[in-house]
């Protein structure tokens, strides 16, 4: 299996209201990029939340700050002007998921109030302009307990599950596998982001050559149910 990761150009600047499912089909024709039965199109939250108006000015650090605890539903942790929080989605992340980074002027970016429908709305719109077999991911960047640097990971699926469960299965020695998950939509999101980058403004990718499944799970599967977390 030969894997290549295809990043989509000539977006521009996304605003409020704007229908980002055909300037993304628009930036791949004008990049030769046709999509194909199996392809995976990975999308950073951030031109989905712009899309969606989910956009707030910030002028300070204390209004930056008031508006990452309005979007968590549990603070973990502080440590200066950060916030380990829990989003209303469940996720897990600094802040809360609200950044400044790639807005233009005092604007602070929240996640997507539903990013699984988000990512579902997208997929609809491609697979019928283009009549192919399609996944979608909206991701965003996290940092990781007891690992320096960031990588991307999913928190919106569509037409793909979101873990590749090998309980039951034998490794390649034999041994059968008992507790493998494999959580193959965060890996597919960390790989679009080497041609995507933080500074290059390249907000979607193309996976190309996964063998993969149709699935209908969400990334909230991705999130790990209190009673078996054992860091809160």
């Amino acid at each position: 299996m030969t894997l290549s990761v295809h990043p989509v150009t000539g977006i521009g600047e996304i605003l409020p209201g704007d229908d980002i499912a055909s300037k993304v089909l628009d930036a791949m024709a004008g990049g030769g990029i046709a999509l194909a039965n199996g392809d995976i199109v990975v999308v950073t939250h951030k031109i989905v939340s712009k899309a969606e108006g989910r956009l707030v000015e910030v002028v300070t650090d204390d209004d930056y700050r008031a508006l990452a605890a309005s979007e968590a539903a549990q603070v973990l942790r502080r440590k200066g002007a950060m916030i380990i929080a829990v989003t209303r989605h469940g996720f897990v992340c600094a802040n809360a998921g609200v950044d400044r980074s790639n807005v233009p002027g005092n604007g602070a970016v929240m996640l997507p109030v539903d990013p699984d429908r988000s990512a579902h709305r997208l997929r609809t719109r491609w697979e019928r302009a283009t009549g192919a077999r399609l996944a979608v991911i909206v991701t965003d960047t996290f940092g990781r307990p007891w690992r320096r640097g960031l990588t991307d990971v999913a928190i919106g699926v569509s037409g793909i599950d979101p873990i590749l469960d090998l309980k039951g299965t034998t490794d390649g020695s034999g041994h059968l596998l008992e507790v493998t998950e494999v959580a193959i939509v965060d890996e597919i999101a960390s790989a679009a982001d080497l041609v995507m980058g933080k500074a290059a403004n390249i907000p979607v990718a193309v996976v190309r050559g996964l063998d993969w499944e149709r699935g209908e799970g969400r990334a909230t599967d991705l999130v790990r149910p209190a009673s078996e977390d054992l860091f809160r």
